[in-house]
């Protein structure tokens, strides 16, 4: 599927923050369909158990996923918004230095509120774990703890790689 757009990258968000040491640092795209997509891997530092990523961490993508699904369809960064409900559905162990996809939708947009499905896979196709994510859309200056801090501060980096497609499979 081809790339429309590379998303930009925070400071220090635990999924895509280029300054978080402990994050994923994972890059997202806006694709064709109006989705949006990474393909990233956890490090072993993000394990629960020997061999497996924390739930907690596979969850937390998921809910990335689910906004970034709404810049991906406006074709930008321009609405925020904050999770109210999030049910994951764990299907398979997921592994850490293993070569993941990501992808979410929207599927519902009704005004204040979207929902989002996302799932993540591995690199054969096979649905690791599932997400319906919901959302109030609110302004950054809502949800920003510090008024000192804009969405340009923390949404700094837009740092082209040169992605044109990704191949995927479910």
């Amino acid at each position: 599927m081809k790339v429309v757009q590379k998303q930009r990258n925070s400071k220090m968000c635990i999924m895509c923050g280029l300054d978080n040491d402990y994050g994923v640092q994972a890059p997202f795209y806006s694709m064709e369909d109006g989705s949006v997509m990474t393909v990233f891997s956890y490090r072993e530092k993000h394990q629960s158990y020997p061999g497996r990523v924390h739930g907690g961490l596979i969850t937390a993508m998921l809910d990335e996923l689910g906004l970034r699904a709404l810049w991906a369809k406006e074709g930008g960064e321009k609405t925020y918004g904050v999770t109210m409900s999030l049910e994951t559905k764990y299907r398979k162990p997921v592994p850490y230095n293993t070569k993941l996809f990501g992808k979410g939708q929207i599927i519902k947009d009704s005004g204040n509120f979207i929902t989002a499905e996302c799932i993540l896979t591995d690199a054969s196709g096979n649905v690791l774990a599932s997400a319906i994510v919901k959302y109030l859309k609110l302004g950054i200056d809502r949800i920003a703890i510090s008024a000192e801090i804009s969405e340009h501060d923390e949404m700094c980096y837009l740092i082209e790689d040169g992605v044109t497609e990704i191949n995927y499979e479910t």
